[in-house]
């Protein structure tokens, strides 16, 4: 099922730039937002006191209150000690140098937020642009690899430095070839998509979860027109091409097996949850198969339905409506 590409057409789709849509309207260029990415491993890490480490937490009151979750501890002279035995611990100074050398001064990152932030300005007003904050969080020992709040976000740089890196996070290596810097930003806004995402609590099928994915997906792309598929999905270049090739045996997989209204959490699971593979489908085939499908069916429910805006899609909860209104039907190939 699974066919090989040329390595152009691989390279194209992989790296590419979205030539189509990638120009910025002026009304949505023109939006002042304010970018700054403060690096905050850096006197963190130079904090070798009690003193210096208090000093760093009254500095930072919103990072301490929701990354370092202040409030669960009765008093800051608790929280300093583990902070300020994590921030002179030798054996996570490799962790600090690789990222400052793979993140230099984050200028395509600031860029990209940038972007996304005018672009989210123009959907929704009332939109304010979060902080953003760097970390180095040992791997999990301290923080997470993305935090997002209304008001925050931080990005674990140590989860994002690389195939280069000395240490890498332990996970799965399907997952773990998405911890990559080109992929950071991408990850963060589809979390981001959270805050807008709107869905119904009672329906849980395997149509309602791609539907709902889909709309995640399709708010990256709206508010990243520039990214290629690859980095907002975390296929590789070839694993898009294949997708792409086989649309069609891939919604004849879930027509025949009579898939979309199962409400079997481990059927959803399947098709929607993290995996290496869909065996089900073709041994070669990606995980998250549905979800690619869902952002198919809502990019086929806009393209019909052109007075749809992103914040009504996102509003929208019924998502067998979006669905029959797609009329999404690939068709297979021979």
């Amino acid at each position: 099922m699974y066919y090989r590409f040329l390595i152009l057409a691989v390279l194209f789709l992989a790296f590419g730039c979205k030539d189509e849509g990638c120009e910025i309207p002026s009304e949505i260029a023109e939006i002042p937002v304010d970018i700054e990415i403060e690096r905050l491993e850096k006197p963190f890490y130079a904090a070798d006191t009690k003193a210096g480490m208090a000093d760093f937490i009254k500095t930072n009151p919103l990072f301490a209150d929701k990354y370092l979750q202040r409030d669960q501890y009765p008093a800051d002279s608790l929280l300093i000690n583990p902070l300020l035995e994590l921030a002179t611990n030798e054996s996570l100074d490799t962790l600090v140098q690789e990222s400052s050398k793979r993140f230099g001064n984050m200028q395509q990152e600031e860029e990209q937020l940038e972007t996304a932030f005018k672009h989210i300005k123009y959907y929704y007003p009332e939109f304010n642009s979060p902080q953003v904050k760097t970390f180095v969080t040992g791997l999990g020992t301290l923080g997470s690899d993305l935090f997002i709040s209304d008001s925050l976000i931080v990005f674990g740089l140590d989860y994002f430095i690389g195939k280069g890196a000395t240490y890498r996070p332990q996970v799965y290596e399907y997952i773990l070839k998405r911890y990559e810097r080109e992929m950071m930003i991408p990850a963060a806004m589809l979390l981001l998509s959270n805050r807008f995402n709107k869905t119904n609590t009672t329906d849980r099928t395997v149509l309602s979860e791609m539907v709902n994915m889909g709309k995640a997906y399709y708010f990256v792309e709206k508010v990243m027109p520039c990214i290629p598929d690859s980095l907002i999905i975390g296929y590789s270049g070839q694993e898009l091409a294949d997708v792409e090739h086989n649309e069609g045996r891939i919604w004849a997989h879930f027509i025949e097996k009579s898939l979309l209204y199962e409400k079997n959490p481990f059927l959803i699971n399947k098709y929607l949850g993290e995996r290496p593979t869909t065996p089900e489908i073709d041994a070669k085939a990606p995980g998250r198969l549905g979800a690619w499908v869902g952002w198919q069916i809502v990019r086929e429910y806009m393209a019909k339905n052109p007075d749809v805006t992103l914040p009504e899609l996102m509003a929208n909860t019924d998502a067998r409506k979006i669905f029959t209104e797609s009329k999404y039907k690939p068709e297979r190939r021979k």
